[in-house]
């Protein structure tokens, strides 16, 4: 008796350029980060200036995949134990409360420093926050320390997407390639 494969289930190219181009994003504002020699100058600085409008473009692409992920479901994961399926649940879920807060606590901090903000880094946006050195500093503190978070959640989101597509062979990461 012979069986019928089934199509792999994939996510919709819209979902699949979002994600991509967040990625792309990502790999250039981390390093813009760690470039920025002195995190409380000027903003005339070229690497904040590109720094903030990287991460307003993050942010952007990020609530349309919201957006998008609301019109249009995900295909449903191969079949996996509970504590897989909860822990890819529990990972996204920190994921996305990360790529929310990160670029809010920027734009904060950014405000308490005086910093322009730009959406896109073309807009000019208003400031969230007034000026203020010490919450300048919190706020600028706390993006450090959200945006490592961040980073370490994406090392174990890469880790499981590897550990699927090389170890179990069960398809999941060609549902986002």
């Amino acid at each position: 008796m012979s069986t019928i494969a089934l199509p792999e289930a994939r996510y919709h190219p819209v979902s699949r350029l979002l994600h991509w181009a967040i990625v792309a994003l990502i790999l250039l504002e981390y390093p813009l980060a760690w470039l920025m020699t002195d995190h409380r100058g000027a903003p005339e600085d070229a690497l904040a200036t590109w720094h903030i409008g990287v991460g307003t473009t993050i942010l952007t692409l990020f609530v349309l995949r919201l957006l998008w992920r609301l019109i249009k479901t995900p295909p449903p994961h191969p079949p996996m134990p509970a504590w897989q399926a909860l822990a890819a649940q529990a990972t996204h879920a920190l994921l996305y409360a990360g790529f929310v807060l990160l670029p809010l606590l920027g734009w904060l901090a950014a405000s308490a420093r005086e910093w322009p903000v730009h959406w896109l880094g073309l807009w000019p946006l208003p400031a969230l926050f007034p000026a203020n050195a010490t919450w300048a500093e919190l706020l600028g503190d706390a993006h450090q320390v959200v945006a490592l978070g961040l980073l370490g959640l994406i090392g174990l989101h890469v880790a499981a997407a590897l550990y699927h597509a090389f170890i179990l062979r069960d398809g999941s990461l060609r549902r986002m390639l």
